[in-house]
């Protein structure tokens, strides 16, 4: 009998057991879990918008206007290339040049002298997308094309913004209220890229001074200044400036004057042919289409690259011996279209 009571007194302790260790582990998975502090939002590092055409900053991306601008000698100094983001040089007849300047981030009050298209520039242009063009002009043939291209069309003809200055002699004289170009080109895309490649100089490079160039009548050189950080530009052996305008709003017309210069210069050689005939002579062509080599200036040093741009619509990129992009120094460039 004794062990029988041993034997349920034993069963009941250890159940007993068993209910408090159910009761325990109730009570602590019926307490609520930890909670986690929720982690902090993470805030993202927004990067510096810059051009696509000079690398520096800017605080949106602009339309894009080009201007043709006359280089003979009674053209200058010309006015407003110094706000200029890219500056093109280009042949023409009878052995002289022509400026062709892009502006985006900058817009100068005033532009000058305006002149004439031609043909190369619509194939030049391309890359830009549906760009902004002003122009005095085009041989009758050609004008239609010109007035057919994808551009904001801004003829001299047509568009308002244009007047003459009595103080220059005609056809040297015409320039461009660039906030009436503006308020005219419609639809006009805004800066996209177009293959340059800013930062740090790739290792070579050869220690330049200078660097010449030259047409059949005109001569450039780009002389670096460590001082101004720049290759000043110099053409038919003078120092090539930035004037006033003239005739245009009292105030308005003054840019930032002194020499010219770019961070980076392209002397693009390529190959030069001709479509149509300016002053009964056949007008150079200059092909910114295919690949070819060129030389590329900037921190006072020289680069031979490998230039290519397979079609109208893509950019053109640059390339070194090594296979890598070049890369350009952050500010203006001006490119010249070289023959061969």
């Amino acid at each position: 009998m004794r062990n029988r009571r041993a034997i349920i007194v034993a069963l009941l302790g250890a159940a007993g057991a068993c209910l408090l260790v159910v009761a325990a582990l109730f009570v602590f998975r019926s307490r609520p879990a930890p909670v986690s502090p929720a982690p902090k939002p993470v805030t993202p590092v927004s990067q510096p918008l810059v051009s696509p055409f000079t690398g520096e900053p800017v605080t949106s991306p602009g339309p894009v206007l080009a201007v043709k601008i006359d280089n003979i000698v009674n053209a200058r100094p010309q006015t407003g290339l110094s706000r200029a983001d890219i500056v093109y040089v280009l042949p023409v007849e009878g052995g002289l040049s022509r400026l062709c300047a892009v502006f985006s981030s900058h817009f100068p009050p005033v532009i000058g002298p305006v002149r004439s298209a031609r043909d190369d520039d619509l194939q030049l242009l391309r890359q830009f997308g549906r760009l902004a063009f002003a122009y005095s002009g085009a041989q009758p043939q050609l004008l239609p094309v010109v007035e057919r291209a994808r551009i904001a069309d801004l003829y001299a003809g047509r568009a308002g913004g244009y007047y003459r200055d009595a103080r220059r002699a005609a056809p040297y004289n015409l320039y461009a209220r660039t906030r009436q170009l503006l308020a005219e080109a419609h639809g006009a895309s805004a800066a996209r890229d177009i293959g340059f490649r800013f930062g740090p100089a790739p290792a070579g490079g050869t220690i330049t001074a200078a660097q010449p160039v030259s047409y059949p009548a005109a001569s450039f050189s780009f002389r670096w200044s460590k001082q101004a950080g720049r290759w000043l530009v110099w053409m038919d052996g003078a120092p090539a400036t930035d004037g006033p305008a003239v005739g245009g709003p009292a105030g308005s017309g003054v840019t930032d004057g002194g020499q010219l210069g770019a961070a980076t210069v392209v002397i693009q050689h390529t190959r030069v042919g001709s479509r149509f005939r300016e002053w009964g002579g056949p007008a150079p062509y200059a092909y910114s289409t295919g690949s070819g080599r060129a030389v590329v200036l900037r921190d006072g040093k020289a680069w031979q690259v490998h230039w290519s741009r397979p079609h109208g619509a893509d950019g053109t990129t640059f390339t070194t011996g090594s296979g890598r992009r070049m890369t350009f120094a952050r500010g203006p460039v001006w490119v010249v279209l070289a023959y061969g």
